[in-house]
């Protein structure tokens, strides 16, 4: 997913231990669950790193998931903590596990499988955690959100918009691996009411991620107006404020290569790296080896 990249274990997490470090001390004098809910609430607080160092990135992630998950299971109503850890699964998926599979597709296709189904079980607990915060938030939500009448929709209040974000984000990385199984493809139209319902409470989360993900999911589906998805695409650009590499590298995969435009899909990827080396953050770095892979394998592409 091309998108807004949660916190990154750095000196958030030193603070996250530090308080974890003290609940021995306090454990004896307060409850454990006001321990607990100020850790989760730590964690869930942070803000985007400034590390744009992928290698330790992705060693110093699983912990951070783990600890975050741990936490969530004694804390479940946190709804920004269920928020955090979608978003963390959901962004260790896509860009470490399934990108890694792309990656090894043309010399060991099978070790390339195993990595996507492994992404597909990441992607599926990302969004486990997602919907089960947006139906303790909104009894029934998911049976509304399935009903044939409009009316029916479950309306997203403000503070559920990132959840359904990541909701959909995590539910439409997962069908993107499931293409041969049906049940799960069949989906596809609940993703994409899902991010419209998001969009319609706030288009502009996000910087322009939620725009990008409404062109993403435009131009996937069946039906899709190739018109439209760009409009949305333009719409995350300007959104990004050209900071931002991730509606250029998704606009490339979602417009210019399905419409066989190697010049545009090829400006595009340059363009995003000029802004990845611009401006150094995880979320950039992570489109910038994309846009450099991409790149690299355009003859195979077109």
């Amino acid at each position: 997913m091309r998108r807004v990249w949660a916190a990154v274990p750095g000196a958030g997490v030193c603070r996250v231990l530090a308080v974890a470090a003290a609940v021995v001390a306090l454990s004896a004098c307060s409850p454990k669950h006001l321990i607990v809910q100020g850790i989760a609430n730590e964690i869930a607080s942070q803000g985007q790193a400034p590390e744009d160092d992928l290698v330790l990135a992705r060693e110093a992630s699983a912990f951070y998931l783990k600890l975050s998950e741990s936490l969530l299971r004694e804390v479940p109503e946190n709804a920004k903590l269920s928020e955090s850890v979608a978003t963390g699964f959901t962004q260790y998926a896509y860009a470490f596990v399934a990108f890694e599979a792309e990656k090894l597709d043309a010399t060991d296709s099978k070790t390339a499988q195993l990595l996507r189904e492994r992404a597909a079980r990441l992607y599926q607990r990302a969004h486990r955690h997602a919907m089960a915060a947006l139906e303790r938030s909104t009894p029934g939500f998911r049976q509304a959100l399935e009903s044939k009448k409009p009316a029916d929709w479950p309306a997203l209040r403000a503070e559920q918009v990132g959840l359904a974000y990541w909701a959909a984000a995590s539910w439409g990385g997962f069908i993107s691996l499931s293409k041969d199984k049906p049940d799960a493809v069949a989906d596809l139209p609940l993703v994409v009411r899902l991010a419209q319902l998001a969009y319609a409470q706030n288009p502009a989360y996000g910087d322009g991620a939620l725009a990008g993900l409404m062109g993403t999911l435009e131009a996937a589906r069946a039906g899709g107006s190739r018109t439209q998805a760009v409009q949305y695409f333009e719409q995350a650009i300007a959104l990004g404020a050209e900071h931002s590499a991730g509606p250029l590298v998704a606009k490339a995969e979602g417009i210019a290569l399905p419409a066989g435009d190697r010049p545009a899909f090829e400006a595009l990827l340059r363009q995003a790296i000029s802004v990845a080396t611009a401006h150094p953050d995880l979320q950039n770095a992570v489109m910038r080896e994309r846009a450099r892979w991409l790149l690299a394998t355009a003859d195979d592409l077109f």
